[in-house]
């Protein structure tokens, strides 16, 4: 079982190494995980980028992040978190983190620091 769920920001501060990135490269240390849909994002980040797929995928395989799907539970408990996420301008990528991290009973480690300000049932660590 994971001991934490990564928000995208947070795969991507250890990717470019970034501020925070000690923090994320330590929870990789002690068995984290990300939604299917953070992972989607950090994807997409990357090629943007002008990553190839074949570096994508590498770079995804060797942080060893396990990629929890995103089910009708996952889907549910994010959308309850839409009311609560509004102002703070967090999108489906947010709150699919933050609903992951809720059913796995775990922290949701993010660069994202509007997270802050959420009042919610899970834990969140701002890594910077």
């Amino acid at each position: 079982m994971a001991a934490c769920v990564l928000d995208a920001s947070a795969i991507l501060a250890v990717v470019f190494v970034e501020p925070g990135s000690d923090v994320v490269a330590e929870a990789l240390r002690t068995d984290a995980a990300t939604s299917a849909v953070n992972a989607a994002e950090v994807a997409a980040c990357l090629h943007e980028d002008g990553w190839v797929e074949s570096e994508v995928a590498l770079a995804l395989d060797e942080l060893r992040v396990e990629v929890l799907p995103f089910d009708l539970r996952c889907a549910l408990q994010s959308g309850r978190y839409r009311p609560a996420t509004r102002r703070q301008g967090l999108g489906l990528g947010d709150r699919a983190c933050l609903a992951t991290a809720r059913l796995q009973d775990v922290p949701a480690l993010t660069a994202d620091r509007a997270w802050s300000r959420l009042d919610l049932d899970v834990e969140i660590v701002c890594i910077r």
